[in-house]
């Protein structure tokens, strides 16, 4: 009888103290609730899911939240792109200004056989660690093709050819990855505004002796662009182009400056063409490569 008592008085104390907990749960649910937007999770559904930071934030919940509560716009998903963006805004009831597509671009266009002064490299295969050394080949702008940005991209949109890191259109997304991991900075996102946008195919800012010493195809600033066509500035002993002036429908404005570039170093990429596919359906496609004329090698520690 005594261990019947005890077992009941034991019973009514865990009923008592649940009941307690239940009542402060309760209290503190509604004192500390804070009210979510619903529009948020119908952004967050209408994402892909990738997660990959290519819009700025850690992930696409996150992302969501930003876009519902107005600090950045709806179109700022490299991987959903149009489509993504054309829900969003229809979800937010906002109207969606003009955006381009954002496509990744490599600031340099030498292979291996192209470059002078390469030497061997026996240090760890990436080429964060052969940029902190120096030697490894002449031009300390162009890329080091130990495939950083190819090991980095999910979306398998990189490969590195011959040395050189070359995108694959047709598999970007524009996340942003490839970009992060360049020691050299000679990857970024940039926003093209047709299928094919005109480019500068060198990041090397030495004058032109120098670049020759040290690559085969590499710009050598001699200012022929400049003085065909005011579209052009050459900074840095590097061609930049108005792109705010620049209609890539308008071929016929940089035609001449094309035919007078001695380093052919102007050249169209991006996804290519019908025309282009049909005129070179028994050739293998170039390479698709951008300048941006960024580099961090005046901020590298130099050793060997």
């Amino acid at each position: 009888m005594e261990m019947l008592t005890i077992v009941i008085l034991a019973g009514m104390t865990m009923l008592a103290l649940a009941v307690c907990m239940a009542f402060v749960l309760g209290w503190a649910n509604k004192t500390f609730h804070v009210a979510v937007d619903p529009r948020v999770e119908q952004v967050n559904e209408a994402l892909p899911g990738a997660n990959c930071g290519g819009c700025g934030y850690v992930g696409c919940n996150e992302y969501a939240e930003a876009v519902v509560a107005g600090e950045i716009p709806p179109d700022k998903c490299t991987v959903g792109g149009s489509s993504c963006a054309e829900e969003l805004a229809k979800i937010l009831g906002v109207d969606l200004e003009q955006s381009f597509s954002q496509r990744p671009v490599v600031h340099c266009g030498a292979t291996y056989d192209m470059r002078l002064g390469r030497h061997e490299y026996r240090g760890e295969r990436t080429c964060a660690s052969a940029n902190l050394v120096s030697g490894v080949q002449g031009c300390t702008y162009g890329c080091l093709g130990f495939g950083d940005c190819a090991g980095a991209c999910t979306f398998d949109a990189i490969d590195v050819i011959d040395g050189l890191a070359r995108v694959d259109y047709e598999k970007y997304t524009g996340c942003g990855a490839c970009a992060k991991v360049c020691p050299r900075n000679i990857i970024s996102i940039v926003p093209f505004k047709s299928e094919q946008m005109l480019i500068i195919q060198c990041s090397n800012k030495d004058f032109g002796k120098d670049v020759k010493a040290v690559c085969k195809v590499g710009c050598i600033g001699c200012r022929a662009c400049q003085r065909a066509n005011d579209l052009f500035e050459v900074i840095d002993n590097i061609p930049h182009i108005d792109y705010d002036r620049y209609d890539p429908q308008d071929t016929s404005a940089v035609d001449a400056v094309l035919d007078k570039c001695p380093m052919k170093r102007l050249v169209y990429v991006g996804r290519p063409t019908e025309k282009d596919l049909a005129a070179t359906s028994a050739e293998e496609l170039p390479s698709e490569i951008q300048a941006d004329f960024k580099t961090t090698v005046d901020d590298t520690e130099w050793h060997g």
